[in-house]
């Protein structure tokens, strides 16, 4: 495609968070600094073209939750020189950081919601620096399938309780919240659970999803609940057409987030992180989707929903495929793709 006939969005961003993820925990591997993958993000060049911006985890020792306005504005300098925009962050919403369980007692329930309050408040000193014009704040449920199966309905109704109190204070700093979809994050581990819970949070527009190619994948499978599995092993083209399309009609009205990935059909646990649908780089020969295809269900209508950009996902890479510069390459090539088939 000719550099006038290029599309200009969604923007192309890489994710942070693969420095910290299943890393520096006992047994891990070491973290990557913040430093150093937006070394790596800036290097990477297709043909001219370059990353456009990155997405943030607001945890340590990238970015402590509770860092100073200060050293906010230090960072968005920071990101600024190196010709990047930030859009989505990750709140810190899990016990051991400053949240807690959005299904847990109601302390740990206000902590959560602490979490969400604490990360709008980075979020608009970087909407003010003018390094941040679009993006969302990004939760979970901070708790497993295993305590949600005690209680189905009960788990719930309580997450949604929690995300609505959220939804409130991200809605009063001009914030939206996209809940991941995981399956190691209750109530949001498998697609028929997760559209239960948006319905039942009932704030479209403010608390939406957050689509990632690899781990909704493990959906289609039911991994976590065989009960909503749309797919069985040695399923046919045809069959996974049509299981596809039903899980993205069904979640992509509420699609306000998207992570382009790659998954091979299995799950991965690194470090304290739980076993989740694996992120297997760009080109990986066994991987399952057609990224580019795949893509295309998600951002159909993007535009109208507020999405501006679109993240590369690298969650739990080994620390020797996060350093080598051609995976970066191989990632942007993938996310030119995307963005030339689906972009405006």
């Amino acid at each position: 495609m000719s550099a006038a006939a290029r599309k200009t969005f969604p923007k192309l961003h890489n994710a942070m968070w693969p420095g910290l993820v299943g890393k520096g925990s006992p047994g891990a591997e070491p973290f990557l600094s913040l430093d150093k993958m937006l070394e790596l993000t800036v290097n990477a060049n297709v043909d001219g073209q370059k990353f456009d911006g990155i997405d943030l985890f607001l945890f340590d020792p990238h970015i402590p939750i509770d860092l100073s306005d200060d050293d906010v504005k230090r960072l968005a300098d920071k990101v600024a020189a190196k010709g990047l925009a930030i859009g989505s962050l990750v709140a810190p919403v899990w016990p051991g950081t400053v949240g807690d369980s959005a299904m847990g007692s109601p302390e740990q329930r206000a902590k959560f919601v602490l979490a969400v309050k604490k990360a709008c408040r980075i979020a608009n000193l970087l909407k003010a620096h003018g390094v941040r014009k679009y993006g969302v704040i990004r939760i979970d449920a901070a708790d497993g399938p295993t305590h949600w199966y005690d209680d189905p309905k009960a788990s719930t109704k309580k997450i949604a309780s929690t995300f609505r109190e959220a939804g409130i204070v991200a809605a009063a700093n001009g914030e939206r919240l996209a809940a991941e979809g995981e399956i190691c994050w209750a109530g949001m581990h498998s697609w028929k659970n997760m559209v239960e819970l948006l319905e039942q949070t009932d704030m479209p527009g403010t608390v939406g999803f957050q689509a990632d190619l690899a781990h909704t994948y493990l959906y289609l499978m039911g991994y976590n609940a065989p009960e909503h599995a749309l797919l069985k092993e040695g399923y046919s083209t045809a069959e996974f057409d049509a299981a596809y399309k039903t899980m993205t009609d069904a979640l992509r009205p509420w699609t306000i987030d998207f992570h382009v990935a790659q998954n091979d059909g299995t799950v991965h646990g690194s470090g304290s992180h739980d076993k989740t649908g694996r992120h297997c780089p760009a080109d990986d020969p066994n991987g399952k989707l057609d990224i580019t295809k795949c893509s295309g269900y998600w951002l159909q209508g993007a535009a109208d929903r507020g999405i501006q950009h679109i993240c590369w996902d690298g969650c739990m890479f080994p620390n020797a495929t996060l350093e080598k510069p051609e995976t970066w390459n191989t990632i942007l090539k993938a996310m030119i793709k995307v963005r030339e088939a689906h972009g405006w």
